[in-house]
């Protein structure tokens, strides 16, 4: 005899999706009461803590996303205190467990940074500083650095009003000082072989307009030797381009990016054995965009820093762009000095031979 199975009206066969959301259902519903609420909170939390985990995966291919997010990425721990204060409120057990994730992994990011590297001593301390084409004060700005006690300053964004201002308050504390368009070098011990440095800037019909940058059309990075007890040191003292935010075209780098790639290339091809890069980057070490440098070079900052030393913008510092990198000598210390009248804070840092 066959047997027929029957379907009893109104009384389909279950669905297989449908037994498996009761399913869940019944799991989280035998939960206790804490640990039921606040799961979308605890979901939150948990992909924070991938995409900061994962953050290198962010392909740069659309407006240059994962740039961005390299350059801003210590703030996005700031996730886990709002998400913290929703699970206070909804007294969620799951969510705050899932917290841990995005802590845990924020402190492997940077819990070093938060430590102490810095250390005594050092035989050479180097400075820079964007001084700001729009700087109210650049003869209380001079003061400032020159009691800073550098023995090699960098500036940038040197205005030509402002150029002859700055070599007569600097003039007293460095004897030797050399400048090329924007790009200054004051230093305590001589300096030779200064030349610029082509960055590779497509100046274009933007330098025309309302939108560029202080003199836009001028050379920003130059090159020089500076004689020292222990051998020649090169120096190198750059403005890269400005990056841009937009809505349709994301992270602009296009310009700052071909810079990065003809200091790379520059430091490269140096064959003194120390090389030192000061200067306004308009980028974090970071960012992608720089492994050709960082693979090249150590940041001062990375190495003997305590903190993140941020450096723009003046008032609230959200991000560091202004950078000293070297090649060949020991980081000590590295520090941001006093905010001066321009919208960048002055870096500074001591190396060793």
């Amino acid at each position: 005899m066959t047997r027929v199975d029957t379907v009893v009206a109104g009384r389909g066969l279950p669905d297989r999706a449908d037994t498996s959301r009761t399913g869940v259902r019944r799991v989280i519903g035998s939960w206790p009461g804490p640990w039921r609420r606040g799961l979308v909170l605890a979901a939150l939390a948990l992909a924070l803590g991938l995409f900061m985990m994962l953050h290198s995966f962010v392909p740069n291919q659309v407006g240059n996303l994962g740039s961005l997010v390299d350059t801003f990425l210590p703030w996005f721990g700031l996730g886990v205190p709002v998400l913290l204060v929703g699970a206070l409120a909804r007294r969620s057990a799951s969510a705050a467990v899932a917290l841990l994730v995005p802590v845990l992994v924020w402190l492997s990011l940077f819990g070093g940074t938060l430590g102490g590297k810095s250390h005594s001593g050092g035989d050479l301390m180097l400075a820079s500083h964007n001084v700001g084409a729009a700087n109210r004060d650049p003869a209380g700005t001079a003061r400032e650095l020159a009691a800073s006690g550098a023995d090699v300053l960098a500036l940038q964004e040197l205005s030509q009003e402002a150029k002859g201002i700055y070599e007569k308050g600097l003039a007293k504390a460095y004897p030797y000082h050399a400048v090329q368009g924007t790009a200054g070098l004051w230093s305590k011990l001589p300096v030779s072989d200064v030349r610029p440095v082509d960055i590779r800037m497509d100046y274009g019909p933007l330098a025309k307009t309302k939108q560029a940058e202080p003199r836009l059309d001028e050379n920003r990075t130059l090159r020089a030797t500076v004689k020292t007890d222990h051998g020649p040191l090169v120096v190198y003292v750059a403005h890269l381009a400005s990056v841009r935010v937009n809505p349709r075209a994301g992270f602009g780098t296009a310009q700052r990016d071909r810079g990065v790639q003809a200091l790379a290339e520059a430091v490269t091809a140096e064959r003194n054995k120390r090389v030192v890069l000061l200067g306004d980057m308009n980028g974090s070490v970071a960012d992608r965009a720089f492994n050709d440098i960082t693979s090249r070079m150590r940041s001062a900052q990375d190495v003997a820093g305590d903190g993140f030393g941020f450096t723009w913008p003046a008032s609230f510092p959200m991000v560091r762009i202004d950078q000293i990198l070297v090649r060949g000598m020991q980081p000590r210390s590295s520090w941001v000095l006093p905010a001066t009248g321009s919208d960048h804070r002055p870096v500074a840092a001591k190396v060793s031979w």
